[in-house]
């Protein structure tokens, strides 16, 4: 075992001290520790809580990837982007990102194992590979790490918002303005499949910006919306539950409200649209852009004006639309 090793310069927690020089949450943490992949001046500690004082040495490991059978795979997954430590993929709709309990269909993670795909370990035997998610109707652009020092390295970054991602979403009523939308985001005590905003959520961001409406389209009879979205937080539903507490609903989301007098809309139009970051060995930053799938793309070709979309949605100018929003929602 690939052993690294760091010194306390803090008294505190061996798991507080483990999770700050990780970068990875508690639970992951106290697992590691549980595992027997920690030590303590050489010693293996399976006690969590351990105080520690300046000065001394704290070692850890990852385990090594269990070959699983894998699942029986019969789709396959664009990647936008690959090399020896990690890969871009452009996630398609209905796809679950990792296994769980209630998972019972093929996810992101067994199509990986299904192509052999090398993954790092540090996220736990379900997750491993997967720095961030998205909802499983959710598509677009999703990083998949290869070692644990690319899984290390990418996670800082979602920490510190060196990573993002722009996101395109169909709205069924035009936002009032452009804005920022700051409303902590807990579990809906009334259906356990619902996030909510809750003064005891956790702290969530989202900042909005109007790109083109089809009021001005002679393609449309219905005032919908195309909106950029960035996220400050990356919180479960984020981005449906402050559309949903500004009276919005992202076309197909009928869990957070969305109507349609005609089901012809059967998946949620939210899309990852450009992620951008920084390699986690050359450092060099790197953007990548996902294409939006055939069905959102027809929408859009039909109810919008494509010349107004195309230009809106530029790649190399839709981060400058969010350095003005200041104001709140």
């Amino acid at each position: 075992m690939d052993w690294k090793k760091f010194e306390v310069t803090n008294a505190g927690r061996l798991d507080k001290l483990l999770t700050q020089q990780l970068n990875q949450s508690r639970n992951q943490v106290e697992q590691l520790i549980k595992e027997g992949l920690v030590k303590v001046n050489e010693k293996i500690v399976i006690k969590t809580g351990k105080k520690l004082i300046v000065g001394e040495i704290i070692s850890y490991t990852f385990k090594e990837v269990i070959a699983k059978e894998p699942k029986e795979i019969d789709f396959d997954v664009e990647i936008l982007y690959e090399d020896e430590v990690m890969m871009v993929v452009n996630k398609p709709s209905g796809l679950v990102v990792h296994p769980a309990p209630s998972v019972k269909e093929a996810t992101l993670v067994d199509w990986l194992i299904y192509k052999g795909i090398s993954l790092s370990t540090i996220s736990g035997e379900e997750r491993h590979g997967i720095v961030h998610r998205i909802d499983k109707d959710t598509t677009g652009a999703l990083v998949i790490a290869k070692t644990n020092e690319a899984h290390q390295k990418l996670s800082e970054q979602l920490q510190d918002k060196s990573m993002g991602r722009y996101y395109l979403a169909i709205i069924d009523c035009p936002l009032k303005s452009n804005g920022i939308v700051e409303k902590p985001i807990g579990r809906n005590p009334n259906n356990r499949l619902k996030m909510d905003v809750s003064i005891r959520g956790k702290e969530a961001k989202s900042a909005f910006c109007k790109l083109v409406e089809t009021g001005s389209s002679h393609n449309s009879q219905q005032n919908l919306e195309l909106i950029a979205v960035k996220l400050f937080t990356g919180r479960t539903h984020q981005i449906r539950v402050h559309l949903e507490s500004l009276g919005r609903h992202i076309l197909g989301d009928s869990l957070y409200g969305f109507k349609s007098k005609k089901d012809t809309i059967d998946r949620v139009f939210l899309h990852a649209y450009k992620l951008y970051m920084f390699h986690p060995l050359t450092n060099k930053r790197m953007e990548f852009v996902a294409p939006l799938f055939a069905d959102m793309q027809e929408f859009i070709n039909k109810k919008f004006n494509k010349g107004d979309v195309n230009e809106k949605i530029n790649p190399s100018t839709i981060d400058t639309y969010f350095s003005t929003i200041t104001e709140r929602m």
